[in-house]
């Protein structure tokens, strides 16, 4: 069980000063209590247990990086935030495994050796785990001191606590995905006792009744999170916001001054943030330091002393001011700008100079590069959501960040505007995948998170809709024309039908067409090999490895690398993709320069020389009875109007599987089409990028090719 005192998970009141201080003031726990071993925990509550499987199992990530605040102004005013102390220490990741246990920085610089306490009390909590918090060291009224951690050697300086707020790895399951509320609740199951790790908790109450308590317990201020948030590894997200209780941040250190006259080591530090990779200048700190502490600096700059100045426009360090008209005669001395110190100060005037500075401490766990003066952000401007700008044949950002989820999991239908236009999402608890529980609000997060990959695909390409209103265990049925039922801001291309009936196709130009689809149910997406721009012109030739029931996926494989060697062979490039269901399919990029009747013979040449190579158990017999239970090589699939998965796509197939781009070296046995998932998709994209992007680029040549091949038959 979690410790009691005010480590509940989430208050349901706003906290007073008083009820605080248990949670603020560190000498509370008797000195035999912070010694005595912990024991790792027993049966885990049932609704913790049930909370696990809805996460996502894979191994530990060991490059976890810490998810960044945004600051703000004030705390935000809705209910949807809850409020925890932010504590004035070290932010650090602890990585907890039966082998090895780690204690690492925000710049993943090892903590594990300079606070071992905190290392030690790891080792004893006995869980496999990665969790994020604080290490904060304690002053003599038992509250967190930056200066007292600092100044940290040993246990005879004072006693060290880590403050632990999230959770996002637990025994095989990755949490990142599940709600704040969550991952808290698995995390107050598990934290020990007893020990110097304990829970920092969250607090459902007012914002601004909360930096109020906080203010007058003199802590550095509060953050909010949003409730159903995700972790966002390394991201500076929206959905955590910090509010101080004063102007207080990182400086980096460009020289120092020593007063004439002085017997001190030095007079002032020479600080400033950095600007577009330069050090302008912020201002002199002169105040703070104890006679030891400025010994101690004075060590760490005897090795990054130079003749230059390192700031954009020298300092003049003798300038007097209204306060000082006669300073005291200084003589400035110069470093290498590597080391950063935290700074509290009044304001900063005008001209970007610091006023009434004092010195906090030395950091070593953040880059003096990644030092910029902080500037507060409105709160309404990081919590209200702004409409998307509606944007055509997109192709995908370079370095594209993660979004997070448009829908929360609870109220079962929600309106939000994306792209610009309003959507009513219904119906959001229906299960899609009954086996494993996977709703229709999984499925719309999804789409809306993978949007920026999977639209350069989509947009321009008219769609037929594979609609599946109760999930893949329902009846389903195809949907062409939109005409009645698609949204006036939606494009339509029209067409007519046998019967002489005007229709109109889908157009998707946005994420907020794609949501349009899935949220009528339309699990996979399935695109035009050609846009509205070049309706007779394909952007590629596609190749689709349809096994039988008597194929193996193996063989699946076996004929994708030889459409491999045979592509390779006439000098033209080809990119894999798993169909998501059964198959592979392969690609070759065109660039829209020939026809469907070009690009169909095309295919056909390398379906035919594949099936020469492959004669046991593939086949190119279009129609089934005359393939003989064999793998077909499909090229027909290049003609207007045809559609395949689009890369990314779901498929309404157990396990809600992703036809998923991959590299040539990942077509080999051991390859399984369970490898890409709804889970684990988004993950993969972030990690290797948009593996598909040379399809919609420069495009075979056909001509060239086909010179190689009457060249290599006149040899022949």
């Amino acid at each position: 069980m979690a410790r009691k005192a005010s480590h509940t998970a989430i208050e349901e009141r706003a906290p007073t000063p008083g009820a605080l201080a248990g949670a603020a003031d560190l000498r509370k726990q008797p000195a035999a209590a912070r010694k005595k071993a912990v024991k790792p925990p027993g049966k885990l509550p049932a609704k913790v247990a049930a909370l696990l499987k809805k996460a996502v199992k894979r191994p530990m990530d060991p490059n976890i990086r810490p998810m960044l605040a945004t600051l703000v102004n004030e705390p935000p005013g809705s209910d949807e935030w809850i409020f925890e102390i932010k504590w004035d220490g070290y932010r650090s990741l602890a990585f907890m495994d039966k082998k090895a246990t780690d204690l690492r920085s925000r710049n993943n610089k090892s903590f594990s050796q300079k606070f071992y306490p905190i290392q030690e009390a790891l080792q004893a909590w006995g869980i496999r785990a990665v969790v994020d918090g604080e290490i904060v060291a304690v002053s003599d009224n038992g509250a967190a001191n930056f200066g007292a951690l600092q100044q940290w050697r040993s246990e005879a300086d004072g006693e060290l606590r880590y403050y632990v707020f999230d959770i996002l790895w637990y025994d095989g399951h990755d949490l990142r995905d599940l709600p704040l509320t969550d991952r808290k609740t698995i995390l107050e199951a598990l934290i020990p006792a007893t020990g110097a790790i304990l829970s920092s908790p969250g607090y459902a109450t007012s914002g601004k009744e909360f930096m109020q308590a906080v203010k007058e317990l003199g802590l550095e201020g509060i953050m909010a999170k949003e409730k159903n948030s995700t972790y966002r590894s390394g991201d500076r997200a929206r959905d955590w916001l910090k509010i101080k209780s004063g102007r207080r941040q990182e400086a980096v250190i460009g020289g120092y001054t020593k007063n004439e006259g002085s017997k001190k080591p030095f007079s002032a530090l020479l600080v400033g943030f950095m600007e577009n990779g330069k050090l302008v200048y912020s201002g002199k700190v002169g105040t703070g330091f104890t006679v030891r502490q400025q010994q101690e600096i004075m060590e760490k700059f005897k090795p990054l002393l130079r003749k230059r100045q390192p700031f954009t426009q020298e300092p003049d360090v003798n300038k007097p001011s209204r306060f000082r008209p006669n300073p005291p005669k200084a003589e400035a001395f110069w470093l290498k700008p590597e080391l950063v110190c935290e700074v509290n100060y009044t304001e900063i005037t005008s001209d970007g100079v610091m006023r009434h500075p004092s010195f906090e401490g030395l950091r070593d766990d953040k880059p003096a590069g990644e030092v910029k003066a902080e500037k507060e952000t409105a709160v309404s401007e990081v919590t209200e959501e702004k409409p998307r700008r509606k944007v055509k044949m997109p192709l995908t950002p370079a370095g594209a960040k993660s979004r997070k989820t448009l829908l929360n999991p609870s109220a079962d239908s929600q309106v939000r505007q994306v792209s610009g236009h309003e959507l009513k999402f219904s119906n959001l608890d229906k299960i899609y995948w009954p086996k494993e529980r996977i709703t229709k609000r999984d499925m719309l997060n999804y789409y809306y998170q993978v949007a920026p990959f999977i639209l350069p695909y989509l947009a321009g390409r008219p769609q037929s809709m594979n609609r599946y209103p109760n999930g893949i265990a329902g009846k389903s049925f195809y949907q062409k024309d939109v005409t009645a039922t698609a949204p006036d801001w939606m494009r339509q291309y029209p067409y007519t039908t046998s019967e002489g009936e005007d229709k109109n196709f889908l157009v998707p130009e946005d994420a907020a067409a794609i949501l349009w689809m899935a949220n009528s149910g339309s699990i996979e997406m399935n695109p035009w090999n050609s846009t509205i721009q070049t309706p007779d012109h394909p952007d590629w030739c596609c190749l689709d490895l349809d096994p039988s029931e008597k194929n193996t996926f193996r063989q699946v494989i076996e004929t994708a690398l030889a459409v491999k060697e045979v592509i390779d062979g006439l000098g033209v490039k080809g990119y894999p993709k798993t169909s998501g269901s059964t198959g592979i399919h392969i690609y070759i990029p065109l660039n829209a320069k020939y026809t469907y009747d070009e690009c169909q013979l095309f295919g056909k040449i390398i379906a035919t020389k594949v099936h020469e190579m492959l004669p046991g158990y593939t086949s190119i017999e279009r129609m089934t009875r005359n393939r003989k239970g064999k793998l077909y090589i499909d090229y027909l699939q290049n003609r207007p109007k045809a559609t395949l998965a689009a890369p990314y796509s779901l498929r309404p197939k157990p396990g809600a599987p992703v036809s998923m781009p991959l590299h040539w070296e990942e077509v080999k046995p051991g390859l399984k089409i369970t490898d890409f998932n709804i889970h684990n998709a988004l993950d993969r994209i972030k990690s290797e990028g948009d593996l598909f992007k040379p399809v919609l680029g420069k495009g075979a040549d056909l001509q060239k090719m086909l010179r190689r091949l009457e060249r290599d038959s006149k040899k022949a």
